[in-house]
């Protein structure tokens, strides 16, 4: 009797409130060999490619209009400064340039496009191997990646940047330098701040995701408060030009982003608690 208690309450565990019983557990599961779990991974990452080459094509149907449309930091950087910069616009100093500008712009469209396809396609791979309650936070975790990865994009391009590429020119003028920028150099830099941006906004949800799984605690992440923002001090640099303005630019949102997640974190281990509470009564 003590036995059968045991094992429905580890089964009641698995469910978080409003589960329905899973359709799997009256019907006997067929079990796949590691080389079919290998072909459907790699169907997974045919997919995952084929997505990312169609976002990259269609940055090339349109590649004038979306080049113009990621100037605008650019362009916001030296509104009023035009004489600092010499030739007054972007110039490539070798014939084979502009080639390089493509495949970046190529790659920034396609990562951006693609990613929503991409968590679908990895999201129902993992699936069938989750518990009903990963299984439940599989979705809305998935949404929430992409979320913060166009949040972080979108706060450095429109902020982040403009406001680094200001001060550098602001600088430049103060100290009566001329600037030649290479359109390599510009949308190099504008790939890496946009995309390394949108990464570093998922460690909130890494956090929470730890906190859910019981590998860690609120109380540490308190713990941890006062060293976290040196490390965020750290990343920025590593993302930025490293000048005091953007430097606490980004750190400051990334503090938030920290605060929230312990916030969720908290909400995660009160129906935790309540949830045992339950199981235990």
């Amino acid at each position: 009797m003590t036995v059968d208690h045991d094992i429905e309450k580890d089964e009641r565990a698995l469910r978080l409130p409003g589960d329905a019983p899973s359709p799997e557990a009256s019907s006997p599961q067929v079990e796949m060999t590691l080389l079919d779990h290998l072909e459907e991974l790699r169907w997974v990452v045919f997919k995952s490619v084929v997505a990312f080459v169609a976002g990259c094509s269609l940055v090339v149907f349109f590649i004038t209009r979306f080049a113009d449309l990621l100037r605008w930091p650019y362009e916001f950087a030296i509104a009023g400064y035009e004489d600092v910069v010499a030739m007054h616009g972007l110039i490539n100093t070798s014939f084979l340039g502009v080639f390089s500008v493509i495949f970046q712009l190529m790659f920034i469209g396609g990562i951006g496009m693609a990613l929503p396809i991409v968590l679908y396609f990895f999201g129902g791979f993992i699936a069938p191997g989750l518990t009903p309650a990963e299984r439940r936070i599989l979705r809305p975790g998935c949404v929430a990646a992409f979320l913060l990865f166009l949040g972080g994009g979108l706060f450095s391009f429109f902020i982040l940047l403009p406001l680094g590429l200001r001060a550098s020119v602001v600088f430049n003028d103060m100290l009566g330098f001329t600037l030649l920028i290479t359109a390599s150099s510009y949308y190099s830099l504008l790939t890496w701040a946009v995309l390394g941006v949108g990464l570093v906004f998922q460690f909130p949800l890494i956090l929470v995701l730890l906190i859910f799984m019981g590998v860690l605690e609120t109380a540490q992440l308190r713990a941890f408060r006062r060293y976290s923002i040196i490390f965020f001090l750290l990343v920025s640099a590593i993302l930025t030009p490293a000048d005091p303005i953007t430097l606490f630019v980004l750190a400051i949102p990334m503090c938030l982003l920290y605060e929230g997640a312990i916030l969720v974190g908290v909400r995660i281990e009160r129906w935790k608690a309540k949830r045992d509470a339950e199981l235990d009564f």
